[in-house]
């Protein structure tokens, strides 16, 4: 019961180990990422700032800025121009840039060391209020980089695909608006909203915690796995370590009492009765080789033979109906098996198995009176045993332990007997031992399943 217990808590000590290495990454991960979205803020600030500032110097360094105006307006609205909408759109687009974008000065450097390269690496979307269009935009996945040489079709669906664009990056980021002023020579100001999401460096970060949840989980895993093997090796051990003890410590008086029954059966018998004393000895004594020979087994690769089954079933039925207590007499014990069901099986350890489940079958009487039924049916490549009582039954919150090492429901015992059962039913013979049902008050029944091959 303690190795149990310390199993347990070994085993919870990895997942809570698990989970407080995966919240604490967490915790880390989204102090990081504020901390990046609070860098990406100042630099879409500093963006806004930037472009606010180019077009300052434009009245200083560009002399001809009123005549590039009144071309825009031509271009705009006068119908003497024989050009496509494509055309007059990318040469005012060409007008507007000639206004706002200065050859030289600070306004150029601006441009040329902090906008032109998109060292951030940031989505920016600038909308222009003043003309309800799209300005610029970088580090967009859409599918064109302006309107130039756009069809109504394609524009249309470009600004549909930059609107749920813009309203995303909504959602992500306080918008920064910012007033463009071409100097003190113009009443020209055109007020622009500068819109900017995550940049891929933040939403990959979102990512690590549960990638690395999955690497400590596969660690936790794999520690699990790998104690659940020792420990199962380490009980293995054991079980062998005290089967083989056990058989050697019984062969010492089972030697001495078969030396006592041959002097017992010497004496002068006239009424019988020791004839008949020394019949069930015999009997006992050879049950107790038996049961040498069950420990001898455990532990090695028993020889499984093709055997019937009903024959084993009936005189393990018939031994535990001989040994009843007094009341036993009013408890009935039946066997149901056909005569040409056979299977590969070890004729001692199988007996061993269901002697064990009668027996659990017998201590469950709270009563003088109860029903215990052993049925044998063929289903498919398997042969079905349960081995049902009308006893007290078994809590349902204890069915998940019945199979636990040290688990017993009686004051007296080891808690051994299903252990063993099942591992001689699955490991030696390569069926499945199970509970098939136990209510309380009704009874129990045991299904045990083993291959015909």
């Amino acid at each position: 019961m303690k190795a149990y217990r310390i199993s347990i808590n070994l085993k919870l000590g990895l997942i809570v180990f698990a989970v407080v290495i995966s919240l604490a990454s967490l915790w880390y991960t989204n102090f990081l990422v504020e901390r990046l979205r609070e860098r990406e803020t100042v630099i879409a600030q500093l963006w806004a700032a930037a472009l606010a500032e180019l077009p300052k110097g434009a009245d200083v360094m560009n002399p001809y800025r009123e005549d590039l105006q009144s071309l825009e307006g031509m271009v705009t609205s006068s119908a003497d121009l024989d050009l496509r909408r494509d055309e007059r759109e990318r040469l005012r687009q060409a007008l507007v840039w000639a206004q706002s974008m200065p050859a030289s000065g600070q306004p150029e450097f601006i441009y040329e060391a902090f906008l032109k390269p998109n060292v951030f690496g940031i989505p920016t979307l600038v909308y222009d209020s003043t003309r309800s269009t799209f300005y610029s935009w970088l580090n967009i996945d859409v599918p064109h980089d302006s309107f130039v040489d756009l069809d109504s079709t394609q524009a249309a669906q470009l600004e549909e695909e930059l609107q749920r664009v813009r309203a995303e990056m909504a959602g992500q980021y306080d918008p920064i608006e910012f007033i463009v002023d071409f100097g003190e020579a113009s009443d020209q100001r055109l007020v622009q909203t500068l819109y900017y999401g995550e940049s891929d460096m933040v939403r990959y970060l979102r990512w690590f915690p549960f990638v690395q949840l999955v690497f400590v989980g596969l660690f936790a895993f794999v520690a699990y796995v790998g104690f659940s093997y020792v420990r199962k090796s380490e009980q293995s051990s054991l079980w062998v370590g005290m089967a083989k003890e056990a058989a050697h410590q019984l062969g010492t008086p089972i030697s001495s009492l078969m030396g006592w029954l041959e002097m017992l059966r010497m004496q002068d018998d006239a009424s019988g009765s020791l004839r008949q004393i020394s019949s069930e000895i015999e009997a006992d004594i050879e049950r107790l080789e038996r049961v040498t020979n069950r420990f001898s087994d455990i532990g090695s690769l028993p020889k499984l033979d093709v055997q019937p089954l009903r024959p084993i079933l009936e005189e393990t039925v018939e031994y535990m109906r001989r040994r009843l207590p007094s009341r036993g007499t009013l408890v009935r014990m039946t066997v149901s098996a056909a005569p040409e069901l056979k299977a590969p099986l070890n004729a001692e350890l199988f007996e061993w198995v269901i002697e064990n489940l009668l027996k659990n079958a017998i201590d469950a009487m709270d009563t003088d009176r109860g029903r215990i039924d052993v049925v044998a049916t063929r289903r498919g490549d398997q042969i079905q045993i349960d081995v049902s009582d009308t006893g007290r039954g078994i809590d349902r919150r204890q069915h998940k332990n019945i199979f636990r090492p040290g688990y017993s429901t009686k004051k007296r015992g080891w808690g051994l007997g299903l252990s063993l059962a099942k591992r001689i039913v699955e490991d030696y013979h390569g069926g499945q031992l199970a509970l098939l049902y136990s209510r309380p008050g009704e009874g129990t029944a045991f299904r045990i399943r083993i291959p015909i091959v």
